[in-house]
């Protein structure tokens, strides 16, 4: 069972990391591919987590159970804007 504040939680550790490898990165700690790959992979997990948010935000709002929103898939996610 997840709820509102562990996703945020998981949020907040997923933009931390971000942050974290843009210090990396400045401090020539890591590559330009290793950033990018990790960033584009944070990208898709926060996108995840914000639809989820929605969703649950969603059913409370036409009174259904938010416990039964599920994380979509990263290809249907990502395919919104596509």
């Amino acid at each position: 069972m997840t709820d509102d504040n562990n996703i945020f939680t998981k949020i907040d550790a997923l933009v931390a990391e971000e942050h974290e490898l843009r210090n990396k990165r400045a401090a020539g700690e890591i590559g330009d591919g290793e950033e990018r790959d990790r960033l584009k992979a944070l990208e898709v997990e926060l996108d995840q987590c914000w639809d989820l948010l929605r969703q649950r935000r969603a059913k409370r709002e036409f009174g259904e159970d938010p416990e039964t929103a599920e994380a979509r898939p990263a290809s249907t996610v990502e395919g919104y804007l596509n």
